[in-house]
């Protein structure tokens, strides 16, 4: 017997990487794991292990416009999540994209960098994106170094990213770790003063993936219809507990565990 769907359609613009670790695949068991389809559009192919990345390519602008074209006008989306654009062309891209469909909440993860350090897109991509992309995001996750980028401000705390970034988005994430600090502080600004710090325990070891686990659990949380701060904190703490599950998959980074909630107590 047809069933049809109650689960949210969530959106994916992002790379495929081929070690499952991060992109696309984490996208998709990330969102699985809050109830949610992924309706995945790649952007770009990469060549990259857990290690780290060697090389990548941009899709066709075309190619692109008509995968996310096709799910828009076949799914009822609930949400939209950006992860690699990698090129100013993809960028101008999604911006088209939001602006035809401006209903949609976006987060939008602004990955410049793989987990190993190696570049997915020159810092022009970067201030295309902050110029552009994050005044129609509902809300962007950059972690510590992305923020950096973004903001222009190479050695930046947090509080100085995020007052150089918040007059181009409402909501912005900078989430921690890249430090040797033994807790992590990630960090919520909203546009008018509001911050919230969530803590978490520092994990041994280094992670692949990280950032995409992050940012799509976020867009299925805000699908579900969880109010934003609760939705951040949803995301953070079940991202923490892939982590604290991570496998080590290859030689290098461990990769997040995307369990379904159920199973990730």
């Amino acid at each position: 017997m047809n069933i049809y769907s109650s689960r949210p359609v969530v959106l994916c613009l992002s790379g495929h990487d081929p070690s499952g670790g991060a992109g696309i695949q984490a996208d998709i068991e990330a969102l699985l794991a809050q109830g949610c389809h992924a309706a995945p559009a790649i952007t770009a192919l990469t060549v990259q292990d857990t290690v780290n990345v060697s090389d990548f390519r941009v899709l066709d602008r075309e190619w692109v416009m008509a995968q996310a074209n096709a799910i828009l006008n076949d799914s009822s989306v609930a949400a939209v999540k950006l992860g690699m654009l990698g090129s100013l062309e993809m960028v101008y891209t999604v911006v088209e994209l939001l602006q035809a469909n401006p209903h949609l909440p976006a987060v939008c993860d602004p990955v410049l960098r793989a987990g190993g350090g190696g570049r997915l897109g020159k810092d022009e991509v970067g201030y295309a994106m902050r110029e552009q992309l994050l005044p129609l995001s509902t809300i962007a996750t950059p972690n510590l170094p992305e923020a950096r980028i973004l903001a222009e401000l190479p050695e930046g705390t947090a509080d100085e990213c995020a007052a150089r970034l918040l007059p181009f988005c409402q909501h912005l994430l900078i989430t921690g770790g890249h430090g040797d600090e033994q807790q992590i502080h990630n960090r919520l600004y909203i546009r008018g003063g509001q911050t919230h710090t969530f803590v978490c325990e520092r994990l041994p070891g280094s992670y692949h993936g990280s950032g995409c686990t992050l940012a799509s659990t976020l867009a299925g949380r805000i699908a579900q219809g969880e109010e934003l701060v609760s939705a951040v904190k949803s995301a953070l703490d079940y991202t923490w507990r892939t982590l604290r599950d991570a496998e080590q998959l290859g030689r290098g980074q461990f990769v997040p565990r995307r369990l379904p909630l159920d199973f990730c107590s």
